[in-house]
Order: structure tokens, then C-alpha cells, then sequence
């Protein structure tokens, strides 16, 4: 089944707090932008995803994400991460509202489309969620076919996802799984292998 996923982002000079120092200052927006052009570029060449909205505290901050063929609005006056969510969920609601929304972080930098159709298609309509490989966090929640979205993002959001009625994704989709908050998650999916912008950076890596 098709799905309509939602994508938030800070601007990149504030995202990824914790990321700071895994590269010269001067090139940690750079590199925030660039694990969400990895992202996202996997994100759209999955064949079960129909439309991509990115909900930016600042759109004109990562307009160059656009030519990946995703769609860009400004973030709600809540400036919270489920408020972002609701908030993209609600505007492909609009257009379509039986359509299977999802939620999507932007830090997957080593995504491959194989993990994200392998989950879209376990998850085959159901309200569903991928947790990070730390198993507390959740990388990807899917609302059920015409269902709210219900995002309960932030510190144990695997369980208060599961405590919502999500089913946890149980393959083992190893680049959907990878979220990069730290240095060491850093290091971890460069592991994996990242996409090109990404690894554009690593002569600026701290090792």
C-alpha cells in the first residue's frame, strides 16, 4: 500500500545538539543538512511512497531538499517535534483522507529503500512502528489505512508507541533502525555506509 510520509526538521544550524563536535563548528549545519538529503533521497526512490513533507522550522533554511522531490512547509506555531507531525499529517489528511500517513526522522543517513518498502509492507496498513537499534526510540511510526497518526515522539517513545496500540516492526531493517543523535551513532552508520553527502564529511570527522 502507498504511503504519505512526514518528515520534520529544525534549521540545520540547531538541529542534532548532541552531534556538536563530531565536525569543525562551522560545518555542523552543513552536516545536518547533508544526513537529511541521505535520508531523504532513500526515502523517495522506495516505490510505496507516494508523497514526502518535510515540516521545517525555517523552509527557505533547506530549499535545496526540494530537488529531491519532496514538499516543504513551515512548521506549526507549536514548535514541538509531534506537534510538526500532526501538523503534516493533517495537510495530506486534507488532500486525501484515507491515505496511510507515517512518520519519518530525518538522521537515517545510511537508508537503504529496501529496509523502508521491507517495512511498509510488514506493516501492510496496520498502525505500526520501527524502533531505533537502541530499542527506546522509534525512527518510523505508520498510522493505520484513514487513522489518526497519533505521534508520541521523545525519551521512550517505543513505548508509548506500543502502549498506543502500534505494532513493533519485528524485521531486522538494520538502515531504517539507524538514527545519528551522537558521535558514536555517527560512526555506526558510516559503518553501514552512508550516502554520498553524508560521506562527503568524512575528511572533517573527528575519529
Amino acid at each position: 500500500m502507498d504511503v504519505d510520509l512526514v518528515v520534520p526538521m529544525k534549521h540545520p544550524r540547531d538541529g542534532k545538539s548532541r552531534l556538536r563536535g563530531a565536525v569543525e563548528p562551522a560545518h555542523h549545519p552543513g552536516l545536518v543538512l547533508a544526513l537529511a538529503k541521505d535520508t531523504l533521497a532513500a526515502v523517495v526512490s522506495s516505490a510505496q511512497v507516494r508523497r514526502v513533507l518535510l515540516v521545517a522550522a525555517d523552509p527557505d533554511a533547506v530549499k535545496t531538499l526540494s530537488e529531491l522531490g519532496v514538499e516543504i512547509v513551515e512548521e506549526p506555531a507549536e514548535k514541538t517535534l509531534n506537534a510538526a507531525f500532526r501538523h503534516g499529517a493533517a495537510l495530506l489528511k486534507a488532500d486525501d483522507p484515507d491515505t496511510i500517513v507515517g512518520a519519518l526522522q530525518a538522521d537515517l543517513p545510511a537508508l537503504r529503500a529496501g529496509d523502508l518498502t521491507a517495512a511498509l509492507a510488514e506493516a501492510t496498513g496496520r498502525r505500526a512502528f520501527v524502533a531505533d537499534r537502541q530499542g527506546t526510540g522509534t525512527t518510523l511510526l505508520l498510522a493505520a489505512a484513514g487513522e489518526p497518526l497519533d505521534p508520541r515522539f521523545g525519551p521512550g517513545s517505543a513505548r508509548s508507541h506500543a502502549e498506543s496500540g502500534a505494532i513493533p516492526l519485528r524485521q531486522a531493517l538494520p538502515t531504517l533502525r539507524s538514527d545519528v543523535d551522537t558521535p558514536d551513532d555517527l560512526a555506526h552508520v558510516r559503518a553501514l555506509g552512508v550516502g554520498k553527502h553524508t560521506s562527503a564529511y568524512r575528511a572533517e570527522l573527528f575519529i
